[in-house]
């Protein structure tokens, strides 16, 4: 009997293709000097002009404040605390929060998927038995996991985005932890973001370290925590006779 064919393997520059236009709109961003729009002291110039026009235009305002927090997101760029705390200067805590938590999660699975096909898959057909191990690991408990590398605010925000697409977990595993997981951060800084008008006014700067303080930082790590209990039982459980 003949064996059946294996399909053909995608070839490299297929793979590649996608992470390269990624890296060179990067490029791009930092070659025309983009990136320097994201910081509190443009924001702070150009308050007036933005909150007039996001009151005139309203939801198409929203549209493209996703469309750039997207591309903040999957182009790995710095400032994406200033854009969250923008979101809620310009839309209010609510609207602002909801807006960016689904604009985070679609960049993240866009750099998710692009690296999982570029890198991920041959990655995984060279893996070694320790790195097979860590993927096996981390697939069984991918949900909580990623619970967890989301809500602590101590791993940088690219790095978890990347570190699943090497792990071999599916997109909508990933998605759900994301979504589930940037959403208490978010509202923090959403929230800091609306009261920002005050603070441009006394001439500060919010602080971006309140994600820090004991009565924000502990309910996230005991979120964190509670996150680990199925990790903890499926031990718990294999070790009983």
């Amino acid at each position: 009997m003949t064996p059946l064919s294996s399909p053909n393997p995608t070839p490299l520059w297929r793979r590649l293709l996608p992470l390269a236009v990624l890296l060179g709109a990067g490029g791009l961003v930092f070659a025309l000097g983009l990136d320097r729009y994201l910081s509190f002291d443009v924001l702070a110039e150009n308050r007036a002009r933005l909150l007039a026009w996001t009151s005139e235009h309203g939801a198409l305002a929203i549209a493209l404040y996703m469309l750039v927090y997207i591309g903040v997101v999957a182009l790995s760029l710095p400032g994406g605390a200033v854009a969250t705390l923008t979101g809620g200067f310009l839309f209010g805590t609510l609207v602002g929060g909801i807006a960016t938590v689904f604009a985070a999660t679609i960049g993240a699975c866009l750099l998710f998927l692009i690296a999982r096909t570029a890198l991920g898959e041959p990655l995984r057909e060279k893996a070694g038995p320790t790195l097979r191990k860590l993927e096996a690991g981390f697939r069984d408990n991918a949900l909580s996991y990623l619970l967890v590398l989301r809500l602590v605010p101590l791993f940088p925000f690219f790095l978890v985005n990347l570190a699943p697409a090497f792990l071999g977990v599916s997109l909508r595993t990933y998605a759900i932890g994301t979504f589930f997981g940037i959403m208490p951060g978010t509202f923090v800084f959403a929230s800091v973001g609306a009261g920002l008008g005050a603070v441009f006014d006394q001439g500060g700067r919010p602080d971006l370290g309140i994600i820090f303080a004991p009565q924000v930082l502990l309910p996230l790590l005991g979120l964190a925590a509670l996150a680990l209990i199925p990790v903890v039982y499926r031990k718990f459980s294999k070790g009983r006779p």
